[in-house]
C-alpha cells in the first residue's frame, strides 16, 4: 500500500561545506549557483511541484544569509530549524526537528545533489513505491553510471525485493545515494539530540529488513567541490539548459 505525497519535507542545510572552498567562504553551500540557479532551490521547486506544503530547513553556517533567502520563498511553508550551536549531522539533525516533523511520512531532501532534467517525477514515483507496512524508510538511489561528480566506490547493492544491503568491504557496488528519501518521523521518536549520521539508522533498518531503494530514472549530479560544480553546469549546458 503507498502512501500519497508527503505534505513535509526535512531539509539537510546546515553543513560547513569545506570541500566546496573557497566558494563556500562567504556563501553558503545550498545557496551555491549551478547555472544561474541556488542549488537548495533545484530541489525545493520540485518539491513544491509535487505538492509539498511546508518545509523544514536546518541552518547553522552562515545561517542568516540562508534565513533571508528561504523568506523570499513564499510558495510553501518554511520553519527553521536553528542549529547555530552545533551542527548536528543527517541523523541529529531529524532527532532535533522531530517535533516540528509530524506523524506522516515525510521527505528528507540534502542540498548537495539534483537530478536532471528536473521535475517531481521522481519524488511522486517514490512516493507512490514506499510502503510503510513493509519499511520504515525508501532511499533514492541513483547508478554511478548514470551519474556525474560521484566519485565514491557505491553505497548500496539493491534486491529484487528494493531491499537494500550496505557495500562494507566489497570493492564496489552499483548504486549510490542519491540524497532523497521518504521516511516515517517515528523513527526518531526519544532520540537523544547529539551529532551522529543518518548511517546509524539506516544500519538497524537493513538488519531487520525495513530498508528499501528506489532507483533513480534519469542522470543525477553530485557538487561536492568546485571542480564537480563546473562538471555539473558543462553537462547542464551541454543538455539545454
Amino acid at each position: 500500500m503507498s502512501v500519497p505525497v508527503p505534505h513535509t519535507a526535512m531539509v539537510l542545510a546546515a553543513g560547513l561545506g569545506t570541500r566546496m572552498r573557497p566558494l563556500t567562504d562567504g556563501t553558503p553551500k545550498p545557496l551555491i549557483e549551478v547555472c544561474g540557479k541556488r542549488l537548495i532551490d533545484r530541489m525545493l521547486d520540485p518539491l513544491v511541484a509535487a505538492g509539498v506544503k511546508r518545509v523544514i530547513v536546518n541552518v547553522h553556517y552562515l545561517a542568516d544569509q540562508m534565513e533571508a533567502h528561504l523568506a523570499g520563498r513564499t510558495d510553501l511553508e518554511v520553519v527553521i530549524s536553528d542549529e547555530r550551536g552545533e551542527v548536528l549531522e543527517t541523523g541529529g539533525a531529524l532527532a532535533k526537528a522531530r517535533p516540528l516533523l509530524g506523524d506522516d511520512p515525510i521527505y528528507v531532501i540534502n542540498t548537495d545533489a539534483f537530478w536532471a532534467p528536473e521535475s517531481d517525477a521522481p519524488l511522486r514515483a517514490m512516493a507512490e513505491a514506499f510502503e510503510p507496512e513493509l519499511a520504515d524508510a525508501l532511499l533514492m538511489v541513483a547508478d554511478k553510471g548514470q551519474s556525474l561528480g560521484f566519485d565514491g566506490a557505491g553505497d548500496f547493492f539493491l534486491g529484487d525485493d528494493r531491499r537494500m544491503v550496505r557495500r562494507n568491504d566489497a570493492p564496489s557496488a552499483p548504486w549510490a545515494y542519491a540524497g532523497a528519501r521518504i521516511i516515517r518521523p517515528q523513527l526518531y521518536d526519544d532520540t537523544p539530540i547529539e551529532r551522529f549520521s543518518a548511517l546509524r539508522v539506516w544500519d538497524e533498518l537493513i538488519a531487520k529488513g525495513r530498508l528499501m531503494g528506489w532507483p533513480l530514472d534519469r542522470f543525477w549530479l553530485h557538487v561536492g567541490d568546485p571542480g564537480a560544480l563546473k562538471d555539473a553546469e558543462m553537462w547542464l549546458r551541454c543538455h539545454g539548459e
